[in-house]
Formats: structure tokens, sequence, C-alpha cells
């Protein structure tokens, strides 16, 4: 039996809520039913059928993980605070993913531009020096990271659902959502833990309060 894990972020973007990075474990031999079933990258299938999908994923691997980085830890990698930047900060929970499930074969989508530098840089943080690696952009054509890539936006809106109740209509967490900018421009300075504070939209606003005050003087 040949254990495959497939990798993939999700939520990178988004001023508001955590990033999301999902491992799913396969048998080789199952990865066809992935196929059978529809799998595919999660940004070509609608939220119903995401659902769906995620539910038969989960029949089928053997094991998944999900690690949810929320926007304080996003920041310190952004701000470089742990000497880390995002991309470091992903190898670092890759890593952590790959040593727990220990898959004969892990297939990564790569969120650096330098595919060979992350790829060392991952191969450092790793157990087994001798897995099989493969890491690329655009790494969804694989079905084991489709699926992951399936699990992970399953989880980034159903934080993004429960931060809607908590907090109202924040849209989908995207700088060019018009709901998100309206959101952000009415609450940047309400509600700390929910925003990512390294991010251009949130820190415009904050500058732009902190001018006013100053000219208030």
């Amino acid at each position: 039996m040949t254990l495959v894990l497939g990798v993939d972020e999700n939520g990178k973007g988004p001023v508001i809520g955590s990033l999301f990075i999902c491992g799913t474990l396969f048998d080789e031999k199952d990865i066809n039913k992935l196929k059978e079933l529809g799998v595919k990258d999660s940004k070509l299938l609608p939220h119903r059928k995401r659902i769906e999908l995620a539910k038969e994923i989960k029949k089928i691997a053997k094991k998944y993980k999900i690690i949810q980085v929320k926007p304080e830890e996003i920041d310190k990698a952004v701000n470089k605070e742990d000497g880390l930047n995002l991309n470091w900060l992903e190898a670092h929970k890759t890593a952590e993913i790959i040593n727990e499930l220990k898959p004969d074969k892990a297939i990564i989508d790569c969120p650096n531009p330098n595919i060979k530098k992350y790829k060392e840089y991952l191969l450092n943080l790793l157990k087994n020096k001798e897995i099989e690696l493969i890491v690329e952009h655009r790494a969804e054509k694989y079905f084991s990271v489709a699926a992951s890539s399936i699990l992970g936006k399953c989880a980034r809106e159903k934080e993004m659902e429960q931060i809607q109740k908590k907090y109202g209509n924040t849209g989908p967490g995207y700088t060019s959502n018009p709901i998100t900018q309206k959101f952000v421009k009415e609450n940047f300075d309400k509600y700390p833990e929910i925003f990512r504070k390294s991010w251009v939209t949130w820190k415009n606003h904050h500058n732009a309060k902190k001018q006013h005050k100053l000219d208030e003087f």
C-alpha cells in the first residue's frame, strides 16, 4: 500500500479570518474514486457541491488534518516577528501535517514563486528525508490536492459563517468585495481578533484614524 498525501491552503488572501492548510491522506489505489466523484479545485465548484464532496472525500481518505492559522499568527509572519514570512509559516504547517500523517508520497501546492527553494526548506523540516515530494504551482490538478482544497475551503467557509453570526455581514472577507470593504471601514478598530492587521486594507483605515487624531491637536 502506497500512501499519498495532498496538501493545499485556503484563505491566504482575505483581510478577515483564518488561513487553513489541509492535508488529506489516501491509499494510492483509491485516488481514482476521487476522479469518479468529480473532485476538482474548490474554486471551480459551487458551495453546495463542495459540501457534498467533502463528506465523500472523508469516507475515502485514510486520514486528514486541517490546521487553522489565525490572523494574529499570520500578522507575526508577515511582519517577520518570528523570523518567518508567510510562505515559510505555511511550510512549517505543511511539515507538521506530513510528519503526523506519514505518507510515502506528498504532493504540495507551492505558495512560493521559487519551487526549488521552497521544496528544500520544506524537506529540511521533515522527519522522513526519503519521502517522495512533488511540489508544484497549481497542484490542484492532482486529485489528492484537489480533495484538500475542498476540505480546506469548507473549513474556511464554516469559519466565515460563524464570524458573520457573531459580528454581522462581513461579506466573504476578501478586500475586492464591496461588502467586506464596507465592514472593514466601519469595524476595523472594534473586532481586532478577526482582522489581519498586516494587510494594507486594514492599515489604511487604522492610519487614517491615527492621522485624524493627530490633526485634532
